[in-house]
């Protein structure tokens, strides 16, 4: 039987449930059962919505290139973003993936006004009263290694905080870090591509 979770995947906590040195990874934080794994990862210091399953159809379909949905990123930055800067990343930006240049898919990027509402990470991003780290919204349908970060880095605005709030419109509102629901087959395929 094909059984669904969604988590919120706390900071350094690594998207595997074997272990790996001394690093914390989601055997130390939940229980499900052993044929369920991560669809997709999510870096060690990111945050925020993971999908674990034992349905290899839907891990196939998630990560076939063609299929890519588009997956949400509210990013804090170090420094006063500029327009231009936006400008660029909603264009594209040239990253460096595996030792290859590649150009990044034009994106929607857009300034919050006020912080997101978001627990607070534990532990906290190193503030510096004199740089602003305002958080911008990332939505691409990409998926290269730390493609958010290098992103961020190529126009000027290094990334302290990191979260993935949605894919397709699965989202993490409402949970905390670390909390686990089992939803639904039909629920959550509906919520990925809009059909059951």
């Amino acid at each position: 039987m094909h059984r669904y979770f969604i988590i919120y995947k706390p900071y350094l906590v690594l998207s595997q449930f074997s272990p790996e040195g001394d690093q914390r990874t989601l055997r130390d934080i939940l229980s499900v059962p052993k044929d369920v794994y991560p669809v997709g990862r999510l870096d060690h210091d990111s945050e925020g919505l993971l999908i674990l399953s034992n349905d290899a159809a839907l891990n196939q379909r998630l990560l076939h290139p063609k299929q890519h949905q588009e997956k949400e990123y509210w990013v804090q930055i170090d420094g006063a973003i500029t327009d231009d800067a936006i400008l660029q990343l909603q264009k594209g930006v040239q990253i460096q993936v595996n030792g290859k240049q590649h150009r990044t898919l034009p994106a929607t990027v857009k300034k919050f006004t006020t912080d997101p509402a978001l627990p607070d990470r534990h532990p906290p991003i190193r503030f510096r009263k004199s740089i602003p780290a305002p958080w911008i919204s990332i939505t691409i349908r990409e998926g290269k290694n730390r493609q958010v970060r290098r992103m961020t880095a190529a126009v000027g605005f290094p990334t302290l905080r990191l979260v993935r709030y949605r894919i397709g419109s699965l989202t993490i509102e409402g949970i905390q870090p670390g909390d686990c629901i089992e939803m639904e087959e039909k629920a959550l395929y509906h919520s990925l591509f809009g059909k059951s």
